[in-house]
């Protein structure tokens, strides 16, 4: 009875994720028209909305660090399957397009996502405090991972161009799960008190524990409106590339679109808990979105590359790499005090709004 009770209360994301599929189901495969194109970007909308409450209730079933483990991964598979079905599907954006996506994807999560939860939370308590151990653990390995992946491939020799060979590529593959897995160990078993606030929150988080029913009811409900952000993406996508094309930007522009509709659902729930003054989780998320995707990635894309037609483009160019650079030394710099104002969050902010001026406008 309370299950229902609590679920009647969050009625309307029960029913969203559900009219998210049926939408997805009856555009799969068709090109939408601008009535079409209204209605998925609506259903897409809803369905973010959605997942964010019910990955709310998972997390706040199985706690932390868990809780954000468990939204970045799901987030990051399914936006795996994107890009390797985009991938598969050929044309002339096949060759770069995981590597604008999974870099667009570490500057809105090293920035966007970052610097949004430290700005939100230091209006509220003028600072943030957060453990600087697991944070900068989590940095370095995001580090790590982006500069073994997207950085070395300019500079290798083996191969004409930005691209791995296939040794080269196997190895990064190998290492970027190598990595991830450590890290989701150290995170979880070994160490998970340093991936948990340093302060308890003013929210009085045990008031209403889900049953594990409801939670597990949330769980599968999420996993499909995560479903629905990625496969109405998808759908909307043709009608993205038109408008991108029709304003002149370049293509890899439509990488920076899906990925900043497909990472929306996490940013909600960073802010909503750099809110409830849980700077940590919010951390937690921004920094493990953007391990999950390069840590999955780049293997799935090397299992993929088996079957897609020629060069993949992994290599960064001068600009995006100075960005990168950029990104790492200011983080550092954030995170090594574990406390930040105001001011290391509009730092965050600009170099995001730089990466977004720079990718309409290279």
């Amino acid at each position: 009875m309370k299950i229902m009770v609590g679920l009647l209360s969050r009625w309307w994301s029960v029913v969203v994720p559900l009219l998210a599929a049926v939408v997805l189901a009856v555009s799969w495969g068709r090109e939408p028209g601008p009535i079409a194109a209204t209605v998925i970007g609506a259903a897409l909308i809803g369905a973010v909305l959605s997942a964010v409450s019910h990955a709310e209730v998972v997390a706040h079933r199985v706690g932390e660090p868990f809780g954000s483990l468990i939204l970045a991964v799901a987030v990051t598979i399914i936006e795996v399957g994107l890009i390797v079905t985009l991938m598969l599907s050929g044309g002339d954006k096949a060759a770069s397009y995981a590597r604008d996506t999974v870099f667009a994807a570490v500057m809105i999560t090293c920035n966007g996502i970052f610097g949004l939860s430290l700005l939100v939370a230091a209006l509220r308590r003028r600072v943030a405090v957060f453990n600087a151990e697991g944070t900068g653990g989590a940095l370095a390995t995001v580090a790590t991972l982006a500069t073994l992946s997207l950085v070395l491939p300019t500079f290798t020799t083996s191969e004409p161009g930005p691209v791995f060979s296939g040794a080269q590529l196997a190895f990064a593959a190998v290492a970027s799960l190598v990595l991830y897995g450590v890290f989701v160990m150290v995170q979880t078993v070994r160490h998970p008190d340093d991936f948990l606030p340093v302060e308890e929150s003013g929210d009085d988080e045990r008031a209403h524990l889900p049953s594990k029913k409801e939670a597990l009811i949330s769980l599968v409900l999420l996993l499909v409106a995560l479903v629905g952000v990625v496969g109405l993406a998808k759908t909307v996508s043709p009608s993205i590339e038109d408008g991108i094309a029709a304003a002149g930007l370049p293509a890899s522009a439509v990488g920076v679109v899906i990925a900043l509709l497909v990472l929306l659902p996490e940013t909600i729930a960073a802010v909503r808990a750099a809110r409830g003054e849980r700077v940590q989780i919010s951390l937690n998320l921004a920094l493990g979105s953007a391990m999950a995707s390069i840590g999955l990635t780049i293997p799935a894309i090397a299992l993929a590359s088996v079957w897609i037609e020629g060069p993949l483009m992994l290599g960064l160019g001068a600009t995006q790499m100075v960005l990168l650079a950029l990104t790492v030394v200011v983080g550092a710099l954030t995170v090594v005090p574990g406390r930040a104002t105001l001011l290391q969050g509009c730092v965050h902010l600009v170099l995001f709004s730089g990466f977004l001026f720079l990718a309409v406008s290279p």
